[in-house]
């Protein structure tokens, strides 16, 4: 039997990353039982007391100092990773990752963020006869995602493709294969099944989402929305933001039956199904999700770099549009509180057959298609 095995490195730098190498990894497995896979983060296995203070300065530096993520965004946005980075990455990582896969034996590993990507491509420089595939994991290319070294970079879009072929990679070199989604998103799940099993009402739904570090916005818009809670049904996610979700549900004005807050979730492809909107920070897998369920969306407080790229690309498309005032949430609130549950499903019915691209477990067939299973 020709068995196969996959490494599918990340960080946890936002919860996106991670998320794609599991979902590529469940689409390969799903494929073929001949599919091994594993999924790391390299800093928290390698370095588990040090990695999340990384990761919280990270998330602090998202909060309070927005602009400053930007500004290093586009620094080094046409460069890769300085020599100086690449040799800190090194230290930190290179004899445990090279012992790693001598006792792994891969025979392919994908890298879905950009440092584990550094990591290799520096390994295979130095002598490490492996394929090394690329899973970019936004709309746009940033210089640090690229290496010498890689086999091949899968892409999302055919503009991303032109941003790279723009750098010096060639076409050859390039896969356009939308970013891996869960399987499970790809699946429609009865409605009124699963308002039963989560609580809620058959009523106008707003599912709120701020990634897997929770960041829902600003206070005002929260409470803006939570204005509306008569007429229309909110699910707030907050994924591992437990300071905020014990601040909402010790609020009185989120203290309501038709409000629902959700801490960390596998079944945010259910929740999609049975809400009308999305709001959200315009993550590329976040995003990704919700347009293949078809759900409209609507964009908040976008940080400065990818997360502004991503805005542009699916508000462009018409698959949501940004809120610049607390005004747009009250328009759209009362739109679709005034629609019956018929236009309602209409509505993600149009959204759903705008053009996009091709089913995205395109990317497991391309690997499979590369190991010759």
């Amino acid at each position: 039997m020709n068995r196969k095995k996959v490494l599918l490195l990340s960080e946890g730098f936002g919860s996106g990353h991670t998320q794609a190498a599991h979902a590529l990894a469940v689409g390969l497995r799903r494929r073929s039982p001949l599919v091994h896979t594993k999924v790391m983060e390299l800093g928290c296995f390698f370095h588990p007391t040090l990695a999340p203070m990384i990761l919280n300065a990270y998330r602090r530096t998202i909060i309070h100092s927005p602009k400053l993520v930007g500004i290093m965004y586009r620094s080094q946005y046409k460069k890769s990773l300085n020599r100086f980075t690449q040799l800190a990455l090194h230290r930190l990582f290179y004899m445990q990752t090279a012992t790693m896969i001598e006792q792994m034996r891969p025979d392919a590993i994908v890298c879905t963020h950009p440092i584990p990507n550094a990591v290799i491509a520096r390994l295979k420089r130095l002598g490490m006869q492996l394929p090394l595939y690329t899973v970019i994991t936004d709309y746009d290319a940033h210089g640090t995602w690229i290496a010498d070294g890689v086999s091949l970079y899968f892409v999302s879009t055919d503009e991303v493709k032109n941003k790279l072929l723009h750098r010096g990679i060639t076409t050859d070199n390039i896969r356009v294969t939308g970013i891996p989604v869960h399987p499970n998103f790809w699946r429609a799940n009865d409605p009124a099944a699963l308002n039963l099993r989560f609580g809620l009402k058959p009523m106008p739904t707003v599912l709120v989402m701020g990634g897997g570090w929770g960041m829902l916005g600003h206070k005002e818009l929260l409470d803006r929305l939570a204005s509306w809670r008569e007429r229309i049904q909110l699910i707030l996610c907050l994924g591992s933001n437990s300071d905020q979700m014990e601040a909402l549900a010790k609020n009185p004005i989120f203290d309501h039956p038709h409000i629902h807050l959700f801490g960390f979730t596998n079944e945010i492809d259910k929740l999609m199904d049975v809400s009308d909107l999305l709001i959200t920070k315009p993550g590329g897998m976040t995003c990704t999700e919700a347009m293949i369920k078809g759900i409209p969306m609507m964009f908040c407080t976008p940080l400065p770099g990818q997360e502004q790229e991503n805005c542009q690309y699916f508000t462009s498309r018409g698959y949501g549009k940004e809120i610049t005032s607390l005004n747009d949430i009250d328009i759209a609130c009362e739109q679709l509180a005034a629609c019956t549950p018929r236009s309602r499903s209409m509505t993600r019915t149009n959204s759903s057959t705008l053009s996009h691209p091709q089913p995205l477990s395109d990317c497991s067939q391309v690997l499979m298609d590369l190991l010759s299973v």
